[in-house]
């Protein structure tokens, strides 16, 4: 079974991470995308909400595709979450998986610091989400695949979500919902698109 892992702190989850792996899915004629939350980030701060929310948020960010899964292997240990040593649980779990690790093309770069890199690019393919006309240089095999530019981030949300503003169209409704509803990002209430047009 060909297996690829989208990796990340989908704080929160959002249309261009559904897009990356489509993408990837059926370009590499994958059986499934396995979403990963990370627990603790090894080289990135702290999430800003818990992981029990945004296992939840990504739940419902797939739940209309059969070949998205939800991995949450990342949370049943504690430590910082280092690439290498998940794959190595993964691969002694699922013998029969062949995983392709994806990562954006502006991380090819950093993968000669990645922790035991040598040893895992000999466990997982290494797949390089590269924006159009947008060439990926590594020493390392990294195979290439061009996907839409979605020009939204994380960080980008959960401002938008502060401010109250507009952020529909840039995540499914569902995980939209949801975050309104806890008010992870200090979303204090839920305003319509047509009233935020309106009050401009």
């Amino acid at each position: 079974m060909k297996v690829g892992i989208l990796g990340g702190t989908f704080d929160p989850p959002h249309n261009g991470h559904l897009i990356i792996a489509q993408e990837v899915l059926s370009s590499l004629q994958l059986n499934e995308v396995w979403f990963m939350p990370t627990n603790t980030p090894p080289h990135k701060a702290d999430a800003k909400s818990r992981g029990e929310d945004r296992l939840e948020m990504v739940k419902l960010a797939i739940a209309d595709n059969e070949c998205f899964k939800l991995q949450p292997i990342e949370f049943e240990r504690s430590g910082p979450s280092y690439t290498y040593d998940t794959i190595a649980i993964l691969k002694e779990k699922y013998p029969n998986a062949e995983f392709y690790f994806i990562i954006g093309a502006d991380m090819v770069e950093y993968l000669p610091k990645w922790y035991r890199i040598d040893e895992l690019v000999h466990d997982v393919h290494f797949v390089g989400v590269k924006r159009p006309k947008f060439k990926i240089v590594s020493r390392y095999n990294v195979i290439e695949v061009e996907v839409p530019q979605f020009d939204m981030s994380s960080s980008e949300l959960r401002r938008r979500f502060k401010n109250n503003q507009n952020t529909k169209y840039f995540l499914p409704d569902a995980v939209r919902e949801y975050i309104e509803e806890k008010n992870l990002y200090g979303s204090s209430e839920s305003i319509s698109p047509c009233k935020r047009t309106a009050d401009r």
